[in-house]
């Protein structure tokens, strides 16, 4: 059979299985050191004010429940990104936002999630010391938070990676060399040090030379640029995925900033038929979790 259309295939059976993603209430990873005493913590703010995929109360349910375990206050973000309203932020969790204007089937060129002030107002805030984590995903979400990531030197693509053979599902490890050594994967002790790390589809970015790599895309794996969401063909534009990042960190001023191109990977999730276990309940993404709390850690400067 011709590579492409099993490739095709392959892109399609992952679209059919991650079509319908409802969260798992039952993941509980049990967290052997909390950071802080119960709900005594930072408070994190998820974005849930730009129609996004992930939000506080829905797929990013179990992300919420494991940071509070943790001893985090958790709060949704509703509204415009304005100077006023980030002012008193410390955390600020972006996942997979979308314009106003956007609906399926979704089309390329993708419209910015954000209006140029409140990219500003984000940027600035960064700056004077606020700490944002932002999660764009394949396209289109990659695209629609494109603009902002690039306010802070990150360019992602509104694309799919892929590996040779269609799958979108990496192992980051550090025996393959993929994993980044940084003190997010070391952890403050062997107990928080993370050895490998599973995502489940995303896009591959090009991140700032000041930033660290967590997860090193490998040459081999491909960018599809698609100008239909989940639709590709032999004439789809693609690229290598070296020298990409699918998760990368920067300080930004007197603030810092995480920049992740998959967002299964910090949730927890049931999707299609089946019932596949998608994210950090999965068997083989079981240090999922530890690296999701290490970078919270990192963005609340624990360390």
């Amino acid at each position: 059979m011709n590579r492409n259309i099993i490739l095709i295939i392959s892109l399609l059976t992952i679209s059919h299985i991650f079509s319908q993603q409802i969260p798992d209430t039952t993941y509980s990873p049990g967290i052997i050191t909390k950071m802080y005493p119960k709900k005594s913590g930072t408070t994190i703010h998820i974005d849930q004010g730009h129609r996004n995929f992930h939000t506080k109360n829905n797929r990013f349910l179990p992300f919420a429940k494991l940071v509070s375990e943790d001893g985090y206050k958790v709060d949704g973000f509703d509204g415009k990104f304005k100077k006023e309203k980030l002012k008193d932020l410390k955390i600020l969790v972006i996942s997979n936002a979308l314009s106003e204007n956007s609906r399926p089937p979704f089309v390329a060129p993708t419209e910015s999630a954000f209006s140029t002030s409140e990219i500003n107002n984000v940027k600035e805030w960064v700056k004077n010391g606020g700490s944002l984590f932002l999660i764009a995903d394949h396209m289109p979400f990659a695209g629609a938070s494109a603009n902002l990531a690039k306010a802070f030197g990150f360019t992602l693509y509104d694309s799919f990676v892929m590996d040779a053979d269609g799958k979108g599902i990496f192992d980051f490890s550090r025996k393959n060399k993929m994993l980044g050594n940084h003190i997010i994967t070391n952890g403050r002790n062997h107990q928080e040090r993370v050895h490998k790390i599973r995502t489940f589809t995303g896009q591959g970015f090009k991140m700032p030379k000041k930033a660290s790599s967590i997860l090193n895309l490998k040459k081999e794996y491909t960018v599809f640029i698609t100008d239909t969401m989940w639709v590709f063909n032999e004439k789809t534009p693609r690229i290598s995925a070296e020298n990409l990042s699918q998760g990368a960190v920067l300080e930004y001023g007197k603030g810092r900033i995480a920049v992740f191109g998959e967002a299964a990977m910090f949730t927890a999730q049931i999707a299609g038929r089946d019932r596949i276990k998608v994210g950090m309940n999965s068997a083989k993404a079981a240090e999922n979790y530890q690296l999701l709390l290490n970078l919270i850690h990192w963005l609340d400067r624990v360390y």
